[in-house]
C-alpha cells in the first residue's frame, strides 16, 4: 500500500464485507478525508495526525458500520486561506462525505463558513472556540478540546496545588495562542493570582533569545502556550539562557507533547502541562493503540494522535447507531451530539454545542524505560468548555482572544 498527499485507503474483502453487511452493501464506500499539516512549524503533529488515522482504519480492515473506507488527505501547511481550498478541493473534487481537522485554530476558522454552506460533516481537531460558542457551526463536532479546556484546569492547579502567585503567560501570536493565555488567566487570577507578563512571538520566529531577554525573573512561573515544535525550541533556548532554574515553566497541551518530548533531554524532566491525553492514560484502548503506534513509529503518539484516534472513534461509534448512512446528514449530527464513547482518552460524551465534556489530565515529564513521558498526576473529570462557569454567563463575554478578558496585572 503507497501514500501521497492525495491519500488512498484501498479496503480489502469487499465480497466479503457484501454479505456480511447487506443492508449497506448498496451503498458503496465512504468518503473520509483528512485535513492536517505536512509542512511548517505544525508539521510534526499533522504527520502524527495522519499517522494515528491510518492505523485506525487498518485495526478496521479499513471499514466502518459495514462500509469500505476511501481517505483523501489535504495538507494546509497551517496556511489558513489555505486550509480552506485544499477543504473546497476535498468536497469538490474527492467528493469527501464527512472530513476529520483542520489541525489549527486559525484554519478552522478561515474554513468555518465553507463548512457551513457545503453542510460538510465534521469532526475538527482545532481548538477553535467560538465555532462551538457564541457562533456554533450545527456541522461541526469536536472530540478533542477547545484551545482553553485544558489550560483552565492547569490555572487552577497552578494556584491552588503548585501554590504560584505571580506568573508570565507565552505563546504564539495566533487566535489558539490567544485563546489558551486568556483562559488561563482569567482562571488563575480568579482563583487570586496574578498575570504580571504576557509575549506573543510569531508562529515562525526563529530565535526566542529577544523574548527570554525580557522574561520576568520575580515570578513563580511562566504558562507555555506553544503547538507544533516551538514548545520544544522555547525551553531549550530558556535553558541555554539559565532560566528554567529561576522560572518554572509549566505548559498547555501541546507545549510538551510527544511529538516533540523524544527529541527532548533532561531539561524537560519535572515540567508539569495538561491535556486531554496522555500516552500513560491506562485504559485497554489506550494501552493497545500506544503499543501499535509506538511499535510501527518508534515514540510514543501524543495530542496530534491522540486526536484523530479519537475522532475515528467517534466517527466509527456514530456510524454503527445510524447503521453506516452517512448520506443522512441530520440524523448524523443529531446521534454524534448525543452518544457517550470509550476512547484512547478516556470517556467522551459532547454539550449542546458539539464540544466535547471529558476528562483533562494534568501530567508531569518524567523518564520511563529511557524515555521521557507525560505522567499523569492528578485528572479533572468531566471538564467542559466553560469550565466551571455557567455557560449563559460565559457566553455573555467575548470570545477568549489577546485583549479579552483584559490582562488588568501587567508590569512594565
Amino acid at each position: 500500500m503507497t501514500f501521497d498527499r492525495r491519500r488512498f485507503v484501498q479496503a480489502t474483502g469487499v465480497l466479503g464485507l457484501a454479505s456480511a453487511f447487506p443492508i449497506r452493501a448498496q451503498a458503496g464506500s465512504m468518503r473520509l478525508g483528512l485535513m492536517t499539516v505536512k509542512t511548517g512549524p505544525l508539521a510534526s503533529g499533522g504527520i502524527d495526525m495522519e499517522r494515528a488515522l491510518v492505523q485506525y482504519l487498518k485495526e478496521h480492515n479499513n471499514t466502518l458500520a459495514g462500509r469500505k473506507v476511501d481517505l483523501f488527505v489535504g495538507d494546509s501547511g497551517g496556511v489558513p486561506a489555505q486550509s480552506r481550498t485544499k477543504t473546497q478541493e476535498l468536497v469538490e473534487r474527492d467528493k469527501i462525505q464527512v472530513m476529520i481537522g483542520p489541525l489549527d485554530t486559525a484554519s478552522a476558522l478561515a474554513t468555518d463558513d465553507y463548512i457551513r454552506s457545503a453542510q460538510l460533516l465534521t469532526l475538527s481537531v482545532a481548538a477553535a472556540e467560538d465555532m462551538t460558542q457564541r457562533k456554533p457551526n450545527p456541522w461541526f463536532t469536536r472530540g478533542t478540546s477547545t484551545s482553553s479546556q485544558c489550560s483552565m484546569p492547569l490555572a487552577d492547579y497552578c494556584a491552588k496545588t503548585l501554590k504560584m502567585k505571580r506568573m508570565v503567560v507565552i505563546a504564539d501570536d495566533i487566535a489558539y495562542g490567544h485563546e489558551m493565555c486568556a483562559g488561563f488567566m482569567r482562571v488563575f487570577e480568579d482563583a487570586g493570582g496574578k498575570v504580571v507578563q504576557r509575549m506573543f512571538p510569531p508562529l515562525t520566529v526563529p530565535d526566542y533569545g529577544t523574548y527570554l531577554a525580557q522574561l520576568k525573573t520575580n515570578v513563580d512561573g511562566i504558562f507555555l502556550g506553544f503547538a507544533g515544535s516551538n514548545g520544544f525550541r522555547f525551553l531549550r533556548q530558556m535553558n541555554e539562557y539559565g532560566l528554567i532554574k529561576k522560572v518554572t515553566p509549566v505548559g498547555g497541551m501541546t507545549a510538551l507533547d510527544e511529538a516533540v518530548l523524544r527529541n527532548m533531554g533532561d531539561e524537560a524532566l519535572g515540567i508539569v502541562t495538561s491535556c486531554w491525553y496522555s500516552a500513560e492514560i491506562e485504559n485497554p484502548i489506550n494501552q493497545k493503540f500506544v503499543s501499535a503506534f509506538r511499535n510501527e513509529w518508534k515514540y510514543d503518539p501524543g495530542f496530534y494522535a491522540a486526536a484523530t484516534y479519537t475522532e475515528a472513534a467517534v466517527l466509527d461509534a456514530t456510524l454503527q447507531a445510524i447503521k453506516g448512512n452517512i448520506e443522512d446528514k441530520a440524523a448524523f449530527m443529531k446521534t454524534v451530539r448525543s452518544i457517550k464513547v470509550d476512547t484512547c482518552r478516556g470517556p467522551v460524551q459532547f454539550d449542546q454545542y458539539g464540544n466535547v465534556v471529558g476528562n483533562i489530565y494534568i501530567r508531569k515529564v518524567e523518564r520511563k524505560d529511557g524515555r521521557l513521558v507525560n505522567r499523569v498526576i492528578h485528572t479533572y473529570p468531566n471538564v467542559s468548555q466553560f469550565w466551571t462557569y455557567k455557560p449563559e454567563e460565559f457566553l455573555k463575554n467575548p470570545v477568549y482572544s489577546r485583549d479579552s478578558p483584559p490582562y488588568k496585572n501587567l508590569e512594565s
